[in-house]
């Protein structure tokens, strides 16, 4: 794709050999224990690695998008639960910040992102309202000349270890973007949710009450919060579809490594033509998913506010490394629905792909919408 270069070889040369020393040894215990692992996440910042689409003069590297992709591609081979908490930091948390953000937001909070010194959340869904996001009732009341954010936000990745929050609201008849801290007044976490996969990627409830906003910490400015809303939903759709064509790739190396050494009958299970049928649809979805993943992330890099490519990205990409993760169970046997392979935990894993960053429903709304304005104005699909 236009702008994939050396350098980008070179970053996944790099975050691909920080991930084989430093997190394949932990995959297991990131599983099993539901453990997040702290230091290898500020290691990354160190490394460079959480503020690729921040430029230097804010602590960041400037690689863009196409290096969160590459590194969330290799960090979802091994730990993909690790590639989540990446995702809501570098991407959804960070990047919007710094993208819509005002040079006081820019210079006090992003360099701290970028370096892992603070860990970031986005937070938008809500106990009432999951797929239809706008519904939400979190809000913003102005009370003397100040302002004060009240509600809370449900199914927040990174909520149980983050220092900073920015906080999709409602703000009179529009919306607002926030930043809130951790130690803010009124500010208060809930539970942390134990989840059937991505285990290892913290997921909790917030609470506001009456948190005492600076107007300097809106992002973008009051009333700014739906456009920052839906780009930002684009550019999640589209960084963590990598996510599960990381995962789904792992899941096909093991396949294939395991049926090539298996014996049935006499002979390697690989020899069947049944197995060799799910191997070569296990690829074909794979390499379907990750060419329009690269797709959509072209068409991110200069329209961010079109979804229709973000949405089928993420779509496609979650449906393939279900129904892949599935497979690959399946080409193991009993061997695969033990834990001990780490097998199983890849199609618990894959599942999330198709209910986080909007429903597989919500991304065929959006898709077919999409289409039918597009043939309304005189385009077509190229």
């Amino acid at each position: 794709m236009q702008g994939y270069t050396d350098a980008s070889e070179m970053i996944r040369s790099s975050i691909r050999e920080f991930v084989r020393r430093e997190i394949e040894p932990l995959r297991s215990k990131i599983d099993r224990d539901d453990y997040f692992p702290v230091d290898k996440f500020r290691m990354m910042g160190k490394m460079g690695y959480l503020g690729v689409t921040v430029p230097p003069e804010y602590g960041g590297s400037g690689a863009g998008y196409i290096a969160q992709a590459i590194i969330e591609d290799e960090l979802g081979y091994s730990s993909p639960s690790l590639a989540l908490s990446y995702g809501a930091h570098s991407n959804l948390c960070l990047d919007n910040i710094y993208r819509n953000g005002s040079k006081y937001i820019r210079e006090t909070f992003v360099p701290k992102l970028a370096s892992g010194d603070y860990i970031g959340s986005l937070c938008l869904t809500e106990p009432g309202s999951g797929s239809d996001a706008l519904a939400m009732s979190t809000h913003i009341d102005e009370v003397d000349g100040e302002l004060y954010l009240s509600g809370s936000k449900m199914f927040i990745t990174n909520a149980p270890y983050a220092d900073l929050f920015l906080v999709h609201s409602r703000d009179g008849d529009g919306y607002s973007s926030v930043i809130v801290l951790a130690s803010d007044g009124g500010f208060n976490r809930g539970r942390s949710l134990e989840k059937m996969g991505m285990r290892g990627s913290p997921t909790g409830e917030i609470f506001f009450n009456r948190v005492r906003i600076e107007p300097g910490r809106i992002v973008g400015g009051r009333g700014s919060g739906k456009k920052i809303i839906m780009s930002g939903l684009n550019s999640e759709r589209v960084i963590l579809a990598f996510i599960f064509i990381g995962l789904a790739r792992r899941a096909i190396d093991e396949a294939v490594n395991y049926a090539s050494q298996r014996k049935q009958f006499g002979q390697h299970i690989a020899d069947f033509e049944l197995i060799q049928e799910k191997l070569s649809y296990m690829y074909v979805r794979y390499e379907a998913s990750r060419m329009l993943a690269f797709r959509a992330l072209e068409k991110l890099q200069f329209d961010m506010m079109d979804p229709i490519d973000a949405a089928s990205a993420i779509m496609y990409a979650s449906e393939s490394a279900e129904y892949i993760a599935r497979e690959a169970i399946q080409i193991f046997g009993g061997y695969g629905y033990i834990k001990d392979t780490g097998i199983e935990m890849l199609l618990r894993d894959a599942i999330l792909g198709q209910i986080g960053a909007g429903t597989t429903e919500i991304r065929k709304r959006v898709i077919a919408r999409s289409l039918v304005k597009m043939y309304e104005e005189g385009r077509r699909i190229e």
